[in-house]
């Protein structure tokens, strides 16, 4: 099959972020409203939906399997839920391109379906663990075939009977966590799972505003199956792993003062927010307010000095997604950023561990991988080439890190961009990057005799 053309960023060198604008609508967020959406009884109504290509695979997702769904537009979505047991089997295999949010907290409301579903993505998610999901789902009866490595496409047979269990999670992860309770959705009596350190909390959140009782005591929560849904009103907030990049091309780059909008501040995500002010970074919560369970607030950001820190382990899994970025400040900070506890970076979209420590390499950086982390020892930012993998999170990091090079960066491969930002390179640029989208035609093919 022929390879389509690339898009490739170059960063002209300088540049200052300034005044106020909204990122795109949490991911996290519009997966789960629309899976819950379409499990209630009743109408759900969504605005500020993410028009991403990962969001708009879960919507594809569930209309596949029956539910009518009107939009998005500007960002408006409208679900017209079938309950808890109202999908239908699609006529094949559900496609969740890039998603691994979508594969694994589907896989656990797949599991307690009447039908048998399969689950595949593109090659990217196609290499990306899943044993972890189907052995935790395993253990409440499902019953779930992956490749003999542990990945995708999921084979999930319906018709089970699922039991609840108290599962404690070896390594914490959302996506785990939200894909047991959706299958204790379906499950006979109470599913338990015990987190070993604090992860985001929307699944939980959401499901109480869809009226559906959840218990919680500090790292331990629970649900107990046979309950209903009721369709609600969301609105999504701005997604903070979006307005990372800015918070950090706004702190590296000088005389910059920017203010994000209605940025979600839920306390399992405002790690970034923590270790950059840790570092020395001027961020000032302002309009904090709580809009359908979660909370918002405006940023502003402006211009500091930024020193290296040993990054607390504590604040990993609540930064998880926000690494590359934050990986960009430490290399312009004074002295030695280190990170440890991060081995869920190797198993992303890409290993970001390594593909950061390479193309901060590139740019004149000494950025060393460890096993489950990487020490930086910040100061010089050159220019260079970067290859992103294909990552849409090392590509606007390294787009940002355009802010406070010395010369030019060429980032390629930044056709995924899309998956969770739509829109980066204009809103970027209208903001002070100075951006140009390049188009690259794949290498020619030689052929052999």
């Amino acid at each position: 099959m022929k390879k389509s053309n690339s898009i490739a960023y170059k960063i002209a060198p300088g540049g200052k972020l300034s005044g106020a604008l909204r990122v795109p609508g949490d991911k996290s967020i519009s997966h789960r409203s629309i899976m819950l959406g379409s499990l209630a009884d009743g109408t759900t109504s969504i605005r500020g939906f993410l028009e991403g290509a990962d969001s708009l695979a879960t919507l594809q997702a569930f209309r596949a399997m029956g539910v009518h769904i009107d939009g998005p537009e500007q960002g408006r979505v409208e679900v017209r839920g079938v309950g808890l047991h109202g999908l239908q089997a699609p006529n094949g295999a559900l496609d969740l391109g890039n998603s691994g949010t979508s594969m694994r907290l589907m896989a656990g409301l797949l599991a307690g379906q009447s039908f048998d579903s399969e689950l595949v993505g593109d090659e990217s998610l196609s290499r990306r663990p899943m044993r972890r999901v189907s052995d935790g789902l395993g253990r409440m009866g499902a019953v779930i075939e992956t490749t003999p490595s542990g990945t995708a496409p999921l084979k999930i047979h319906g018709a089970q009977r699922l039991r609840g269990i108290d599962y404690r999670m070896p390594v914490a992860s959302a996506q785990v966590k939200s894909a047991l309770l959706l299958a204790g959705l379906y499950a006979e009596g109470q599913t338990c799972v015990t987190e070993p350190a604090p992860t985001r909390d929307h699944t939980e959140r959401m499901l109480q505003g869809f009226g559906y009782e959840v218990t919680r005591h500090g790292s331990h929560c629970c649900v107990t199956g046979g309950g209903r849904l009721h369709g609600m009103s969301i609105d999504v907030p701005a997604d903070i792993s979006s307005a990372a990049f800015f918070i950090v091309g706004a702190t590296v780059a000088a005389g910059s003062d920017i203010t994000l909008r209605h940025v979600g501040i839920n306390p399992t995500r405002t790690g970034i927010i923590q270790i950059l002010r840790l570092m020395g970074a001027d961020i000032t919560v302002l309009s904090e307010q709580i809009i359908g369970g979660e909370p918002v607030a405006d940023l502003r950001v402006r211009s500091a000095r930024l020193k290296g820190i040993a990054i607390p382990e504590a604040q990993v899994p609540l930064a998880i997604d926000e690494f590359p970025a934050i990986f960009v400040a430490a290399a312009c900070a004074d002295g030695r950023t280190v990170l440890t506890g991060a081995g869920e970076l190797r198993v992303k979209e890409s290993d970001r561990i390594q593909a950061m420590a390479d193309g901060l390499q590139v740019l004149g950086v000494s950025a060393e991988p460890t096993a489950a982390g990487i020490v930086i020892d910040g100061g010089f930012l050159g220019g260079g080439d970067i290859d992103s993998h294909g990552d849409h999170r090392i590509a606007m990091a390294f787009a940002i890190a355009g802010l406070a090079a010395r010369d030019a960066i060429v980032v390629h491969d930044c056709e995924n961009v899309g998956t969770s930002f739509p829109g980066f390179a204009q809103l970027a640029n209208s903001a002070g990057l100075r951006l140009s989208v390049l188009e690259e035609r794949p290498p020619a093919r030689t052929s052999g005799r």
